[in-house]
């Protein structure tokens, strides 16, 4: 098919020719009160477009308009669902309220432009296809005006290969006149730079949301199949039926914990402003403590200051780095000897991990793996810091948070 007839074949084509004709009705009903339609003069076609503008202008500055105009050029601008072509991208054109004196300005703007396009195409609607009827009639032997050609008596052929052009001239005219009004669209109705500031601020912040939950899983889960796998390898080497109960036990326990943080997470996810519920804060360590003591391991805890007064987020977080360092200790080096040092000072929370490198030790990047990168983003967020790396025979990871 010849590219020059791919517009017919489009519903956007029509939709927009729809569209701009729709906007001509306000200059047409303004004509038929002043200056009239009967036999209109050159002087009252100017009067007709003129007229017309103080009205858009003005109801540029109502804010509701600015939405209305923005939903019918989503719906008749641009290809819906529905279109054979490109319907992918987002139009570019916002549906909200005016929130400025500069979004009114663009409103009144595109009002005016939609006016004076919609009444230009309108005369060109009515006179190509009057033209078409003027051809049909010299083809078939009846005499009049056809327009800038001269009536030819017996040229009768010459007419009916003519009677196409002007309906193809005006779907041409009408095709590329809705392109650009959808471009013109896209500059007067785009979002604002407010608008444009408030989306970037929400997807951030869908983002940040996304590294949170993944956070919260990967720790969660990562400690709770970490201590299972821990005590299952150390049931099975003691061979004690007492020392597998208690370590089944330790495994009930820490797989309920995870299911009920799982739940929390999913549930976050399904609904939309679902609150995330209560998170276990730092004054609850000691559950962390004797999972990893019911594993094999050693722990030895030292705490200072009041753990209950901490402010909520940061208990909340340093709770989860304690987690995720046990549970990298349990993975890394196994059931060894564990120091936790916490330590609650006037304008700062202190959290010190240590144990003994395995043989051979470990060979880790500055970067660390996840759940030391995670520790890291966590302390960040809270303005603190955190550092991990050998001293001397041991792993020491070193956890600062302002308060």
């Amino acid at each position: 098919m010849p590219v020059l007839l791919l517009p017919l074949t489009r519903a956007v084509t029509y939709t927009r020719w729809l569209h701009m004709l729709a906007g001509a009705i306000v200059p047409f009903a303004c004509a038929m009160v002043y200056p009239g339609l009967s036999d209109p003069s050159p002087h009252d076609w100017l009067l007709v477009a003129v007229l017309p503008v103080p009205l858009a202008l003005a109801a540029g500055m109502v804010p509701s308009v600015r939405r209305a105009e923005g939903l019918q050029a989503r719906l008749m601008l641009f290809p819906g669902p529905h279109a054979r072509v490109g319907n992918d991208e987002d139009p570019g054109v916002s549906t909200a309220f005016s929130a400025s004196w500069t979004d009114r300005a663009r409103t009144g703007a595109w009002l005016v432009l939609r006016l004076e396009a919609g009444l230009a195409l309108a005369l060109v609607t009515n006179e190509l296809p009057a033209l078409a009827l003027s051809l049909a009639g010299a083809a078939a032997g009846e005499p009049g005006p056809v327009g800038p050609l001269p009536y030819v008596p017996g040229a009768g052929w010459m007419y009916a290969l003519l009677v196409p052009v002007p309906v193809l001239v005006l779907v041409m005219v009408a095709a590329g006149a809705g392109a650009l009004m959808a471009q013109a669209a896209r500059r007067l109705l785009g979002p604002s730079v407010k608008e444009r500031l408030a989306e970037l601020e929400k997807r951030t912040e869908q983002l940040l949301e996304r590294n949170e939950i993944a956070r919260e899983l990967h720790d969660t889960l990562g400690h709770a199949l970490t201590l299972a796998v821990v005590q299952a390898g150390a049931a099975r080497a003691a061979g004690d039926p007492d020392f597998t109960g208690r370590a089944l036990e330790a495994i009930e326990e820490t797989g309920r914990a995870a299911l009920e943080d799982l739940d929390r997470v999913l549930l976050v996810l399904r609904e939309a402003g679902q609150p995330a519920g209560a998170r276990p804060a730092l004054d609850e360590a000691d559950r962390l403590l004797e999972s990893a003591r019911s594993s094999g391991a050693q722990v030895d805890a030292e705490v200072t200051g009041p753990l209950e007064r901490l402010p909520g987020p940061v208990s909340r977080e340093a709770y989860r780095m304690l987690q995720e360092a046990l549970t990298n200790v349990l993975r890394h080096a196994g059931p060894v000897r564990i120091g936790v040092r916490i330590t609650v000072e006037a304008a700062r929370l202190r959290l010190e991990v240590r144990n003994p490198l395995p043989d051979p030790a470990p060979v880790t990047g500055a970067g660390g793996g996840r759940g030391l990168r995670g520790i890291r983003e966590r302390a960040a967020l809270l303005g603190g810091e955190a550092r991990a790396g050998r001293h001397g025979g041991h792993w020491l990871l070193q956890v600062h948070l302002p308060l």
